[in-house]
């Protein structure tokens, strides 16, 4: 069972919010809102904020400059994951991703599944990693983003979450260039 290894020191993590929208604006983004306060109350650093329409070029373009900064280690995009044909945060992300997280998107869905029902089946939720960067990609409504948080990456953004957590192998993301 998981649990918080009390033992071990805190490691604020910073983290980007995207918000991919034809229609939000940082004074009406709700869902960006929850993730800042989520993020920013569990100890965690806002690192940067933007909107972005939903274009999967500028979704994408977003994502690779966030990811090249050294001062983001974490990007949470709320957005863009259903099936409408304006829906194309899924695909962005995954133009990015060096390795996608698969297991982030069935979680997801499990605890959705428990909330609405069977309509969690329209969700896209995933995640992965780029440029040693975590991307996220959540549901565009404040309760998926609360249910994203709260469920999953409160606990993986934390180090001292025990078995084991996304924090503790930040080192080794980019291991891969190390080798010859």
């Amino acid at each position: 069972m998981s649990r918080i290894d009390e033992n071990r020191e805190f490691m604020a993590v910073r983290i980007a919010v995207l918000t991919v929208s034809d229609t939000r604006s940082i004074t009406d983004d709700r869902s960006g809102d929850t993730l800042v306060e989520r993020l920013t109350g569990a100890g965690h650093l806002l690192a940067a904020r933007a909107i972005v329409q939903d274009e999967r070029a500028d979704i994408a373009a977003q994502l690779r400059t966030w990811c090249a900064d050294p001062e983001i280690d974490v990007i949470l995009s709320t957005g863009g994951t259903g099936l409408t044909g304006r829906d194309v945060t899924v695909e962005a992300h995954r133009d990015v991703y060096e390795k996608e997280i698969e297991a982030f998107g069935t979680v997801f869905t499990l605890i959705s599944m428990q909330k609405i029902g069977t309509s969690a089946v329209q969700s896209r939720a995933c995640g992965g990693v780029a440029m040693g960067t975590y991307l996220f990609a959540l549901p565009g409504s404040p309760g998926g983003c609360r249910d994203a948080w709260d469920e999953i990456l409160r606990w993986q953004l934390d180090y001292r979450h025990r078995p084991c957590n996304f924090v503790e192998i930040f080192p080794r993301l980019e291991e891969h260039k190390r080798r010859k």
